[in-house]
């Protein structure tokens, strides 16, 4: 059971029903996850969905590296929505289904795509470790220019807000769906994320 009340169309205000219209009219399609608790402030729901609508859809990034991204902070947080939502749109998206599933249960993922191996080694170590080492940042910064990974720091600090967000209010999963992430007895603490398996036949 969520900690705070969670809005009905019913039981909202004016001014929740009208940023709730522009979430569910919007890219998303529909009111999931933090957005459910940011409603109690409707202004800072407005800017929230916002500025979450410009790092999900509207970078530079591919899809695939976002969400990767994005599932690489799930996992580091053990946010539940968070990865529910993510995973089958990570795939959908082109992550190879065995990276995610390494993922999921905490073993090394191996990525043929070596900018994928390239995010996840960047998100890794912010999440782990507050920063990166400058080989890593400059690797992206190659990568993808200053923009680049302007927008992908921005996505990790921005998903990062919503697992804090989702945990600490125990948002549900939605439709009652089964938790998709192992978690210790105790509760969940953040998971510690492996180095990467080099490629078969990498250097």
């Amino acid at each position: 059971m969520p900690r705070i009340p969670l809005f009905s169309t019913e039981s909202m205000t004016t001014e929740q029903e009208r940023v709730y219209r522009d979430i569910v009219d919007g890219p998303r399609g529909k009111l999931v996850g933090p957005l459910r608790a940011s409603l109690h402030n409707p202004a800072l729901a407005d800017r929230w969905q916002k500025f979450g609508e410009i790092l999900r859809y509207d970078t530079s990034l591919p899809a695939r590296l976002t969400e990767l991204a994005i599932l690489v902070t799930a996992r580091r947080w053990n946010a539940q929505v968070e990865w529910h939502i993510h995973a089958p749109i990570a795939l959908d998206a082109g992550v190879h289904p065995a990276a995610v599933e390494a993922l999921r249960v905490g073993d090394s993922p191996t990525f043929t795509d070596p900018a994928e191996a390239d995010v996840y080694e960047f998100v890794r170590t912010l999440q782990l470790h507050g920063n990166v080492p400058d080989e890593v940042y400059r690797r992206l910064q190659n990568r993808f220019g200053a923009v680049g990974v302007v927008e992908l720091s921005s996505v990790v600090g921005y998903y990062t807000l919503v697992a804090m967000t989702l945990n600490v209010h125990e948002i549900p999963v939605p439709d009652a769906a089964h938790m998709p992430l192992p978690v210790p007895a105790d509760g969940p603490t953040l998971a510690d994320l492996a180095p990467a398996r080099p490629a078969e036949g990498a250097a």
